[in-house]
């Protein structure tokens, strides 16, 4: 089974102008190479330096999907990530982390991190950003890496 996490998005951004500032942070991030289009993140994705794959898509939502049933936010833009489990697995999920917050401050809107619809990893609703409580998923050093003002809640899906 693959490791991957997703980023949901509910942004009035279009997924094009996403996948820019997904590249721009990645950059900036020093995650991916400066000489990384945009355009590749909309279509087969990219790798990072240490083998994490990035894409950025618009999702495919069921008026059941959790993020609408349990979380109220009706994504616009999802960045997929999956983990290459030959790496450093803990690296990669810290760097994903540096990547989200990058994002936070440069694409506005809700947001919902999390691990295959099972752990709400953050959410942001409006202005209010919460991290899951649990600090095996947030230990110092990754809280370290979120820039923004933050407050620890967990959130859970329904079973259903």
């Amino acid at each position: 089974m693959a490791i991957s996490h997703s980023l949901s998005l509910a942004t009035p951004l279009p997924v094009a102008q996403v996948a820019l500032a997904v590249r721009e942070a990645g950059v900036s991030a020093g995650l991916l190479d400066a000489s990384t289009d945009s355009a590749d993140l909309l279509e087969d994705g990219v790798v990072t330096l240490s083998g994490t794959w990035i894409r950025v898509l618009e999702p495919t939502l069921q008026p059941w999907d959790p993020l609408i049933t349990d979380l109220g936010i009706t994504p616009t833009v999802r960045v997929a990530f999956r983990l290459d489990k030959t790496e450093d697995l803990t690296g990669q999920t810290d760097e994903i982390i540096r990547l989200v917050s990058q994002l936070l401050d440069r694409v506005p809107g809700d947001a919902v991190l999390q691990y295959l619809h099972e752990t709400v990893w953050l959410l942001r609703r409006g202005d209010d950003l919460s991290l899951n409580e649990h600090d095996d998923l947030w230990p110092a050093r990754r809280l370290a890496l979120m820039t923004q003002p933050h407050r620890r809640a967990t959130y859970t899906f329904s079973e259903e």
